[in-house]
């Protein structure tokens, strides 16, 4: 069967990680959401992916190819103005066959859900059961059937929500022409369906047994303690005397471990990457390619992206950090709030009651530099010798 990835979209909730790729291009432990994803399509038995991409669409393309290296064909489709979900669905009619099925490119599903709902005889949606159906579309049921779509309402009638997932046959792209725009300013896939379903068609159901979706920053920290699988780790780098290693550890080619480092793993670093002497990397750390983390430094449950330098005497908890970062000695992200409580940003409630910083792409840092909790940095933002960062700053920021 094909598989149409929807990976058109930047992911604004995610700013400011997403203003050099689109947010399923950030990495979980190491490799993309998207990645993650297309393996699981692949274990569904899914022979041929369309990604239909528009948002930094070349950062999509340079990584997957043709999809030669994960044993798939891959094409893709553009949609260069973020036009919506239906939209999205028009373009690739003349691109698949008869059955295909569809994902929202931000999601994560397991191969068995993903392979129930393919089973299904006609169009279906994938549907999870949640305690909280904030931001998301939900359904009622009708035996085998869905009976009714609603979209993001405030007093849901079930908490069944659409987990993004959909099987279908060619009748949509009838329902995807003339649609209303939305209040959001799109052509949505729900109202499409719903058209479908006033019309007398049937559309069926299979209910997922888990679901990973990422709309935030800091659900990329969750992401990586759900995904990482210490049964696929190797180590390929080197390890020098001295060094110890307690737990599961994928350590890439080119990278260095230096004497009196401890990894508590699990823990992913790419290649490359020159880390130590003497610091202490703490479970659900990845590190991408070509990073340096320096002496001293401690680094746990974070995720750093490739090409950053953290070298001397710095402490990171919890935090997200963007590509091509330098840190000044000394530089610390605090993850905790003096009354425990749960870190918000924003008006945003995170949910976490450890949280450290959100820092996007070329950020540097002057020595003993302070960053609160909870704090969101622009992208080449400077945060000067000694300075406190406190709050959501925009890109290119000063703080000195």
């Amino acid at each position: 069967m094909d598989a149409v990835i929807l990976a058109a979209g930047e992911g604004s909730r995610m700013r400011p990680l997403t203003s050099s790729r689109p947010k399923v291009m950030l990495p979980l432990a190491n490799r993309p959401i998207i990645e993650h994803l297309l393996s699981n399509l692949i274990e569904a038995e899914c022979e041929r992916i369309v990604m239909v991409i528009g948002y930094r669409a070349e950062r999509v393309r340079e990584h997957f190819g043709d999809g030669e290296k994960w044993g798939v064909a891959v094409d893709y489709c553009y949609q260069t103005e973020p036009s919506g979900t239906a939209d999205a669905i028009a373009r690739v009619k003349n691109l698949v066959k008869e059955r295909f099925l569809v994902v929202n490119g931000d999601s994560i599903f397991r191969p068995d859900d993903l392979r129930r709902l393919m089973s299904l005889p006609g169009a279906g949606i994938g549907l999870i059961e949640v305690a909280d159906t904030a931001g998301l579309g939900v359904v009622t049921i009708d035996g085998d059937r869905i009976s009714h779509i609603y979209e993001k309402v405030s007093r849901p009638p079930t908490k069944l929500a659409n987990a993004g997932a959909y099987l279908f046959t060619p009748e949509v792209f009838d329902a995807v022409e003339n649609l209303a725009i939305s209040d959001r300013g799109e052509y949505e896939l729900p109202a499409a369906l719903e058209k479908m379903i006033e019309k007398g068609g049937w559309i069926g159901w299979n209910r997922f047994e888990s679901w990973m979706t990422f709309s935030y920053p800091w659900d990329l920290l969750s992401g990586c303690e759900s995904l990482v699988k210490p049964e696929d780790f190797s180590i390929s780098g080197t390890l020098e005397p001295g060094v110890v290693i307690k737990g599961a550890l994928s350590l890439g080619k080119g990278s260095t471990l230096h004497s009196g480092s401890c990894i508590t793993g699990p823990a992913v670093i790419g290649e490359g990457c020159e880390i130590g002497p003497n610091c202490f990397i703490r479970p659900f750390t990845s590190i991408g390619d070509d990073c340096h983390i320096g002496a001293s430094v401690e680094i746990k449950n974070s995720i750093i992206m490739s090409g950053t330098r953290i070298p001397h005497l710095t402490y990171i908890g919890d935090s997200v950090i963007g590509e091509g970062c330098n840190f000044g000695a000394g530089t610390q992200v605090a993850n905790l709030r003096f009354d425990n409580r749960d870190i918000r940003i924003g008006n945003k409630d995170t949910g976490r009651r450890k949280l450290g910083a959100i820092i996007g792409d070329g950020v540097q840092t002057g020595i003993n530099a302070s960053i609160n909790a909870g704090c969101v940095i622009g992208a080449g933002c400077i945060i000067g010798p000694g300075a406190l960062a406190s709050g959501v700053y925009e890109p290119g920021s000063r703080i000195l």
